[in-house]
């Protein structure tokens, strides 16, 4: 499984995500990656419009052959328990 956030450093709520990825990062003792997408890249946009995304930040879970399982979008952000269990194990 996978989880990604998509989201832009650039906006009013980069500094939420940031503090929600710092919470998810110690709660889960670094065991556990959230991949990060800004949708303003090339890569990103391609992503956003595979999954048909339009509101950001969005965390998306996606198992093994990209479908879709869970997705949380916009704020608040969902609280990190509701996202542990979707997340890879590093």
């Amino acid at each position: 499984m996978r989880v990604v956030i998509v989201w832009n450093e650039q906006t009013d709520y980069a500094s939420e995500v940031r503090s929600w990825m710092r919470d998810f990062q110690y709660d889960t003792r670094g065991t556990k990656q959230i991949e990060s997408i800004d949708p303003y890249t090339l890569d990103g946009e391609q992503f956003a419009q595979m999954y048909d995304i339009v509101q950001f930040p969005t965390i998306i879970a996606l198992d093994d052959d990209g479908k879709v399982l869970e997705e949380w979008t916009g704020t608040p952000l969902p609280q990190i328990e509701q996202v542990v269990y979707w997340a890879k194990d590093v």
